[in-house]
């Protein structure tokens, strides 16, 4: 199974740089994208971001702004909108979830923030430790769980390419980087692309908006539940061709049936 994920920065922008024509070559079964920047009704009726084959979910916010989406091959069961973060967050377009029969993939993009100790920066770390209570939950469910998205966290120093600089700043903040070291080192998860890839230079993210320019991060994850630990069979970001400011994540799951 192949789920490819992407914040796109704008879908409109990112269609006109080609995206839906790459998107329809990957033979992806799930595709999860984030950062829409479009409202439901736009996205539902313009042609050009429809995929043959795949059915497609979004959740917007009352803005244009946020937006997340799922688009899959497969049917899921249920879809779900948010997770119950106490801040009402998660329901500004930032949390979707298809549910398939032993599986659950969600399409991510959490809040970001200019800079520590402001009010942008104590709304983010609310949402994710919400989202560390509900990650703990579910993870006591006889189901497996995929969260793709823009985590807007690097968690450690490999994963940025100039750490020492940004050890203060919002992404790479101790506390942020604490919240990921205890989803995977207590509540069981795993991130997907380090079961496959070590290197070093592996980033998907370019503040500059121009890749390779800049700092580069790698804040866009899929985060897996205990049980696909085990199960990833290759994993790249794709950075042939620019869409956005981040690349897309391509990873392959030794899953035969969602």
């Amino acid at each position: 199974m192949r789920i490819i994920s992407l914040a796109v920065a704008g879908i409109h922008q990112a269609s006109q740089r080609g995206l839906f024509q790459w998107l329809a070559t990957q033979e992806a079964n799930i595709i999860c994208l984030q950062d829409l920047r479009c409202q439901e009704p736009i996205l539902t009726s313009t042609p050009e971001f429809v995929l043959e084959g795949y059915t497609s979910y979004f959740f917007d916010s009352p803005t244009p702004e946020n937006g997340v989406a799922i688009y899959c091959r497969e049917i899921p069961k249920a879809i779900m909108y948010g997770f119950g973060s106490t801040n009402g967050e998660d329901m500004s377009g930032r949390y979707l979830q298809a549910d398939f029969e032993h599986t659950s993939v969600c399409s991510l993009l959490a809040p970001e923030a200019s800079s520590a100790n402001t009010p942008e920066q104590k709304q983010k770390d609310q949402f994710f430790r919400d989202l560390q209570g509900h990650l703990s939950k579910i993870s006591r469910k006889r189901r497996d769980y995929v969260i793709c998205g823009n985590w807007n966290i690097a968690h450690s120093a490999v994963d940025i390419s100039e750490p020492n600089t940004c050890k203060n700043l919002s992404g790479f903040l101790p506390e942020e980087r604490q919240y990921l070291n205890q989803l995977y080192q207590d509540i069981g998860y795993a991130d997907a692309f380090r079961r496959y890839n070590t290197d070093a230079d592996e980033f998907s993210y370019w503040p500059s908006g121009e890749p390779g320019i800049g700092t580069g991060w790698r804040t866009d994850l899929q985060v897996v539940s205990q049980g696909l630990k085990n199960r990833v069979e290759y994993a790249a970001i794709y950075k042939s061709t620019s869409f956005s400011s981040h690349a897309p994540v391509i990873i392959d799951y030794d899953i035969e049936s969602l």
